[in-house]
């Protein structure tokens, strides 16, 4: 099966995709291209579906450069292949052309940077914690410090949980709320005691309120599109043992 990819033309010229689960060899609850090692999907299967993203980006699997992901707002640079042990960070960036930056999610936001001028590109996983923790800002700053100009960055958000999908408890409210008061504009009212968060526009607002060039959300939704997208949110809902991990990628 072809693979599913989703681009920007806020990155044109730059190698890059968000890939959908369509394409892959995983199976059951994993079916798709489940780029996931921390799964419980067979890892000879994911390391499958991880070339075949690769191949799609005109690389081999050793390109791959990831982070193992903890929710943070720290920022690693690549300058070369992986030893196959990745930093504990949420974001990467690099001026090395041939290194594919990986960012996998199941509703948090994937989003990919590049300023072609400068030849710097970054990725981020950029889930409330990390967003509210400044990812976005760390990944602007550490392409800074490789060349970028940051007016001269484009940020694209990927396939996220939308605001319809995204409910959320008091607690969760008042943390945005403590943070800056202004943060209410992205909450609406749920059930009861529940709201709604927009996850894409909180990410689109700290990225353009940090400078960037360029900003987008691509407008897609991992819970409400099931034949395109893993969701974490979703497979709790259905009480699914596990949950596949869509994989971003961008590469010079």
């Amino acid at each position: 099966m072809t693979l599913d990819i989703i681009t920007s033309d806020a990155l044109d010229g730059i190698r890059h995709g968000f890939f959908t689960r369509k394409g892959g060899a995983s199976s059951g609850v994993f079916e798709g291209l489940n780029c996931g090692l921390g799964s419980t999907d067979q890892a000879d299967i994911v390391k499958i579906n991880r070339s075949r993203a690769a191949q799609a980006l005109g690389l081999g699997p050793e390109a791959l450069c990831a982070a193992h992901q903890v929710h943070s707002p720290d920022v690693a640079r690549i300058d070369g292949p992986q030893d196959g042990t990745a930093p504990k960070v949420d974001a990467l960036v690099t001026d090395r052309p041939g290194l594919a930056l990986v960012i996998l999610t199941a509703d948090c936001q994937p989003v990919l940077f590049a300023d072609r001028e400068a030849g710097v590109i970054g990725a981020a996983h950029a889930g409330w914690k990390g967003a509210i923790a400044g990812v976005l800002e760390e990944t602007l700053d550490a392409m800074e410090a490789l060349g970028a100009t940051r007016g001269n960055i484009s940020a694209v958000i990927g396939p996220t949980i939308s605001q319809r999908a995204y409910e959320v408890g008091p607690e969760f409210f008042e943390d945005f709320l403590a943070d800056t008061p202004e943060n209410a504009r992205f909450f609406a009212n749920g059930e009861g005691d529940r709201y709604l968060f927009d996850l894409p526009a909180y990410g689109l607002h700290r990225l353009r309120e940090a400078g960037v060039g360029h900003a987008e959300w691509t407008r897609h939704c991992t819970y409400s599109d099931p034949e395109r997208f893993y969701s974490y949110r979703r497979s709790v809902h259905r009480k699914e043992a596990d949950y596949g991990r869509l994989i971003s990628l961008i590469r010079l």
